[in-house]
This record gives structure tokens, sequence and C-alpha cells, in this order.
């Protein structure tokens, strides 16, 4: 009997809508957060701090978008034309194309015969396939997909801003800033923790560093809201 073949699922292969989900929310609750903070410190009335709020959440979420789908396209631009150059290589210089992907072998560690063999039989199978992997560096998980990039970087941004913001509509007006930056602090923590998991790393650490530059990013901002509210 033929036991089916085994088929490994890696970590590697979610970094393409990890890096954009966790960069959104952590950047959702971050900025929405310390708005809310800033301006609650600044002794503003409540409706303002909340049009404040959810106008950062609005105006961060498709700006995320915007960003991420604009330096995604440029990568997936740099892809495509490095693609078509290796594409002419191919069909104007085989032979040089082949020769170049027998050093890479060899320089991997490969006995240049076999490695001959193996740069011949690969081209053989898929050619441009094989040099994007093995000269250019291209592979499934890391090619730039401007539309996904976007679409998670705006759902994420929205979904940690809207947590901030909800703090701030639940709590009494003059417990927003503690409440925001405690609240906000803890969702911190949860997202650092929920990311490394995901992406199989370490929790200690990831979780530390983003709650260390959420904290930063909010007391500089209610000391700004608290100078600017003094000064007018």
């Amino acid at each position: 009997m033929i036991r089916p073949l085994h088929r490994e699922s890696h970590l590697i292969d979610r970094i393409g809508w990890l890096r954009a989900a966790v960069l959104g929310a952590n950047d959702g609750i971050i900025s929405t957060a310390s708005l809310v903070v800033g301006v609650a410190a600044a002794a503003t009335a409540p409706s303002e701090v909340l049009v404040a709020g959810a106008a950062g959440l609005v105006a961060g979420a498709t700006s995320m978008a915007a960003g991420e789908y604009v330096s995604v396209s440029s990568q997936a631009d740099t892809e495509e034309a490095d693609l078509g150059r290796e594409q002419r290589e191919l069909t104007d210089q085989p032979e040089a194309e082949l020769k170049e992907l027998t050093q890479i072998y060899v320089h991997r560690g490969v006995e240049p015969a076999l490695a001959r063999q193996v740069a011949e039989q690969m081209m053989a199978k898929d050619a441009i396939g094989t040099h994007a992997r093995d000269e250019l560096g291209l592979s499934a998980h890391i090619v730039a997909r401007p539309i996904q990039a976007a679409l998670t970087s705006a759902a994420t941004f929205a979904t940690g801003a809207a947590l901030p913001l909800l703090i701030a509509i639940l709590v009494p007006a003059t417990w927003i800033a503690p409440a925001v930056s405690a609240g906000s602090l803890v969702c911190l923590a949860a997202l650092g923790a929920v990311g490394a998991r995901v992406g199989g790393a370490d929790i200690i650490k990831p979780t530390l560093r983003v709650v260390f530059w959420g904290a930063v990013a909010m007391a500089t901002t209610a000391a700004i809201g608290a100078l600017v509210g003094r000064a007018v």
C-alpha cells in the first residue's frame, strides 16, 4: 500500500497577510488611542474626543489601504520587470542562463556535474519558475499581492482603531484618557502575543516591544495635548 505524501505547513507561508494584519491592527490601536488620549488631555469636550477618534479611524484605514497598495504595487512592478527580463534572457541566451543556474547550485554545495544535470532538469520542467526562485529569490509566500495587503491593512486598522474608540464611548468623560490608555495597552499586549503565536515566534519579546512603543506614543501625545490645552 502506498502511503500518501506528507504535506507540511510552514509558518513562512503566512508572512504576506500576517505582516499586513499585525501592522494594521497595531497602528490602528496606537494611532487612534494616542489621538483620543491627546485630545482628551487638552480638556476638550467628550463629543469632540469621539469625533476626533472616529475621524482618525476612517482616515487611518483609508491611508493604510492606500499606502499598502502603492508600496506593494511598487514591489510587484519590480518583480514583474525582473521576471520579464529573465524571460527574455532565457529566450535569447538559454545556454548562459543554464550556466548561471548551474553555478548557483555549485555555490550551494552541489558537485559541478550534478549541478549541471539538476539545472537542465529543472529548466526543462519550469525554466522561468526555477530562475525566479533560485536566482531572483521569488517564491509564492513572498510574492507581492497589493490588493490583499491593502484590504488586510484597512480591515485590521479599522478593527484595531475601534477598540480604543469603543472604550472612550463606554467610560465616563473624566476617565477617557486613563481608561483608553490602559485598555489599549492590554489590547496591544494581546495583539503582540497573538501575532507571535501565529508566526511561531517567542511571545514575550514581541509583546513587550509593542506595549512599550504603544505606551511611548500615548504618553507623548498626552503630554502634547496637555500643553496645548493649557496654552489655548
